[in-house]
């Protein structure tokens, strides 16, 4: 027999049914009141370099101080000082920190102060209010913590972005330095194989004269000393290259005899490698912007979440209302007070917030993307580099390698020419050949240098930024999830 709605069994049944629903309800509420996680970062770094070696390997906060160069530290200093893109940098963290701030007070009890005119239709009169108004938004459903996340990202990208032009100015300024250098060892090495060309063919013009030698050797000795004084100009142009752009890294229209005056070519020693590919997570800056631009996606996703739901809040206000007649009557004032709650609740929008939630969604899962690239970019950079360095060590041995026999084969020619065995052509031609060996090892020395360069940039080397730009709080739980995952 079916059993009636007044009976017992159905109210306990009704009362299970709304308690039941009561308690979905309050949990979807308590639920959506709570943001969304920021997903964790993957790992996408290997155990080691593939290309690692034993040697020590320099700070990198400080790794051009393995060139053991007084002037080269100087320069750099005067560069973190005194560069305008990283005084650019520095404002543009500035305005971001303001603007993060600004932020954290969105959702604190907002007063303001307003007034309103307006005449009466037959313009017999007007009426004039003043007063005061305040709102008070929760920021409940994430969404205070998903705007937060938002300013904590886009502070996070600013910092990132100044330690990128610090790691960029850093090694800008050694690889230009040591252009210099090397342009003004070349220009030294050249200016005297120029000089042998010349006495060359003064000594080929004395054997034509005496009928030693035909007049054809001694166009082709004029044509190598003509091309040897051709050749002072690249050193030359490449000097005062350097040093513009020198300058300019110091913020300087002239360049500063003091700073970029002559000087030996830097002598690097061994170099290694001794941090692990999983260390470039904390030290290349844009594997640090990728990772602000994943807490910045997911609190613009946490808002559009929170813009589906009802805002709340508490409003009031105090206004003054008098009724002005004529040109000097003024009515008595009169005032009232409001206050209660403020609701917003969204009905009808054809599916616009649901699109942006959506499009935010796919934002955050493309700049999680973005991350894994960045940290596979920043592995395949750094290797490369390590590869470069380690063959242009190599290079460098082996040219090395060619000096000493060479040296020992001027010596000889000038013996033989002091014993009247030879002239000077024989001395010209080894030391020609000495000093092309020269140029040749100081090119090596030049490239495995910038390849040094290459690789501490590729790492993030650069110092670290001043103490009062660490990075902001709210970052650090995704990068601390991606490290507990590793």
């Amino acid at each position: 027999m079916p059993i009636s709605d007044s009976s017992p069994t159905a109210r306990l049944r009704l009362r299970r049914l709304v308690a039941r629903s009561t308690t979905a309800a309050l949990a979807a509420t308590l639920a959506a009141c709570v943001a969304l996680p920021v997903p964790p970062l993957p790992d996408e770094t290997p155990a080691q370099w593939e290309r690692a070696n034993a040697a020590p390997a320099p700070d990198l906060r400080s790794w051009w101080k393995a060139f053991h160069d007084p002037a080269l530290d100087r320069l750099v200093d005067a560069a973190l000082s005194d560069n305008l893109t990283l005084a650019q940098s520095v404002a543009r963290v500035e305005a971001a920190r303001q603007l993060a701030g600004a932020s954290d007070l969105a959702h604190l009890p907002q007063v303001n102060f307003h007034t309103y005119s307006e005449p009466t239709p037959d313009s017999s009169a007007s009426y004039f209010q003043f007063g005061f108004d305040a709102k008070w938004e929760f920021g409940w459903f994430g969404r205070s913590t998903s705007e937060h996340r938002v300013a904590a990202g886009n502070l996070d990208a600013a910092y990132a972005d100044a330690q990128s032009a610090r790691v960029s100015v850093v090694a800008e300024t050694v690889k230009t330095y040591l252009e210099l250098r090397g342009a003004q060892q070349r220009l030294t090495l050249l200016d005297g194989v120029a000089n042998d060309a010349q006495r060359r063919g003064d000594l080929v013009a004395t054997r034509v004269r005496l009928r030693m030698a035909a007049p054809g050797e001694l166009v082709r000795a004029q044509a190598q000393a003509a091309a040897a004084q051709a050749a002072l100009a690249e050193p030359r142009v490449a000097i005062a290259r350097s040093r513009h752009q020198l300058a300019a890294l110091l913020g300087r229209a002239e360049p500063d005899d003091a700073l970029l005056g002559e000087g030996a070519f830097p002598q690097l020693g061994e170099s290694g490698i001794a941090s692990a590919p999983a260390d470039l997570v904390r030290t290349r800056p844009d594997i640090r912007r990728a990772e602000a631009d994943v807490l910045k996606s997911a609190g613009e996703l946490g808002i559009a979440r929170a813009d589906r739901l009802p805002r709340l809040g508490l409003g009031g206000a105090l206004t003054y209302a008098a009724r002005v007649i004529g040109r000097t009557r003024l009515s008595d004032a009169d005032g009232i007070v409001t206050f209660g709650p403020a609701i917003e609740i969204p009905l009808l929008d054809w599916g616009m917030r649901q699109t942006v939630v959506d499009a935010r969604d796919a934002q955050l899962s493309a700049s999680v993307f973005a991350y894994r690239q960045a940290v596979i970019d920043g592995i395949a950079e750094a290797e490369t580099a390590l590869a470069t360095l380690e063959e242009q060590r190599r290079r460098e041995a082996a040219l090395a390698q060619t000096l000493a026999p060479l040296e020992h084969e001027t010596q000889a020619a000038a013996t033989r020419q002091r014993l009247g065995f030879a002239d000077g052509i024989d001395r010209l031609d080894a030391d020609a050949a000495l000093a092309q060996a020269k140029l040749d090892t100081l090119a090596a020395q030049q490239d495995r240098a910038v390849a040094f360069v290459a690789l501490y940039k590729a790492l993030g080397g650069a110092p670290l930024p001043p103490p009062d730009q660490a990075l902001s709080s709210t970052s650090r739980p995704a990068h601390s999830t991606a490290k507990a995952a590793r």
